[in-house]
């Protein structure tokens, strides 16, 4: 082996590569899902599907002690975490929903977080029988819930 081999990396080339990846899943992955979520909710309040959204969710909603509009963080969760922490994001930004409600829905989106993006990705690809496919995302859905439950609770 040369002594170039056993040479330690510098801590500043570890930071700045990890810096660059970083930058790379941010811009390419998170940014676009977090910007999608605020356009969602902002056609949604212009239409009013999200007064519409809040009526048809409150009974739901109102067990967790939440406003029925954070159904759209939990269906903009299900489909992509990032999107639900956007829709989360543009709903507290207008006041709808506190920072207590934040907390309350934080793990359900990680708990049910991007079903939809990973159902084909991974699922499909591994060959997972279809006929399992929803208990699988009944479990995460329940565990959500539970989890929504719990940090009433606590807080």
């Amino acid at each position: 082996m040369s002594a170039q081999g056993n040479a330690k990396p510098v801590i500043t080339d570890v930071f700045v590569e990890g810096a660059r990846k970083g930058w790379g899943i941010a811009t390419s992955s998170t940014l676009p899902n977090v910007v999608m979520a605020f356009i969602i909710i902002k056609a949604l309040e212009i239409t009013g599907a999200l007064k519409g959204l809040g009526m048809i969710f409150a009974p739901l909603m109102g067990l967790f002690g939440l406003p029925g509009e954070a159904a759209a963080v939990l269906i903009g969760g299900w489909m992509s975490m990032g999107g639900g922490i956007g829709v989360a994001i543009g709903l507290f930004e207008k006041g709808i929903i506190t920072g207590e409600h934040l907390a309350i829905l934080a793990p359900a989106i990680y708990l049910m977080g991007s079903q939809v993006q990973y159902l084909g990705r991974i699922l499909g690809v591994i060959g997972t029988r279809a006929k399992r496919i929803p208990l699988m995302i009944a479990i995460s859905v329940v565990n959500a819930f539970i989890a929504m439950l719990l940090m009433r609770v606590i807080i």
